[in-house]
């Protein structure tokens, strides 16, 4: 697959693909960890992602398939058996139906194009390095594409686990996707799932995927975690921040709207 962790598409036990990112990656090993605290969280507020998975790849497997391999530049390595992110193939097993781009009219017409304001709060909280990455796909039957969010290995900053907020990083290219934003009301129900966000559920989560991941380092997690929790008043200053760039992302963001805007007044805006 495309991308700078040279995930491979895989098919798994249970007969699903799944986009396979290895321990022995040429980002960072904690890039796993980050796609799977990332993926789930963004799927507990109800923003579209693939599931993840904890996929298991034996030595039996990569000895026998040459293409399992990373390319470090000078040298190939053989990719690392073990316990390696998964998340399943948008599209499934249906060929010809996931895109990595849309015309500027077809983009208008995504099903979920509001999500991609949740997915920005989201974004911004989780100080995501890289820009905001998503494919769409459509039904057999259908017209419209649904966007998926993917590619979540830079939040935290890769494998650096700090939060540099720079307002144009995690950010989707096309400024057509925020169009529709008009005010605070635009990024809801996320962006208040987002500040509510119970520590607990991060624990668990945090808890669930294998201990490699991160080294093993128990306490550089808490660390993470206790950032992450800190965060959740900041996301507002975030979203807004990127608002003023030059990018000027929100053409119908009404300029006396303020962080703790009344929602009467964001209506009227609207």
């Amino acid at each position: 697959m495309r991308g700078g962790a040279q995930s491979h598409l895989m098919l798994g036990a249970d007969d699903q693909l799944y986009v396979v990112k290895f321990q022995n990656n040429p980002q960072d090993r904690r890039v796993l960890a980050n796609e799977y605290l990332a993926t789930h969280i963004a799927a507990e507020v109800g923003l579209t992602t693939p599931k993840a998975k904890v996929v298991a790849v034996t030595s039996e497997l990569i000895d026998n398939s040459p293409n399992l391999e990373i390319d470090l530049g000078r040298r190939r390595q053989k990719c690392h058996p073990g316990l390696q992110f998964g998340a399943q193939f948008a599209g499934g097993l249906m060929p010809g139906m996931v895109v990595d781009s849309l015309p500027t009219e077809e983009l208008r017409k995504v099903k979920n194009l509001n999500e991609f304001a949740g997915m920005l709060a989201f974004d911004k909280w989780t100080g995501n390095g890289d820009g905001r990455q998503a494919v769409f796909v459509r039904g057999s039957r259908e017209r419209r594409y649904r966007a998926f969010f993917i590619d979540h290995g830079y939040c935290f900053n890769a494998g650096s686990w700090k939060f540099e907020d720079i307002p144009l990083r995690g950010v989707y290219f096309r400024n057509e996707a925020y169009e529709g934003v008009c005010g605070w009301e635009s990024f809801e129900p996320w962006l208040t799932r987002l500040e509510s966000f119970a520590a607990e559920t991060i624990w668990k989560i945090a808890c669930a995927m294998p201990a490699q991941w991160y080294g093993g380092n128990q306490s550089e997690l808490e660390e993470l975690v206790g950032k992450l929790v800190a965060r959740r008043g900041r996301i507002r200053d975030l979203i807004a921040a990127f608002a003023r760039t030059d990018k000027r992302p929100f053409p119908r963001w009404p300029k006396r709207v303020t962080r703790n805007a009344h929602p009467i007044e964001m209506a009227l805006a609207c």
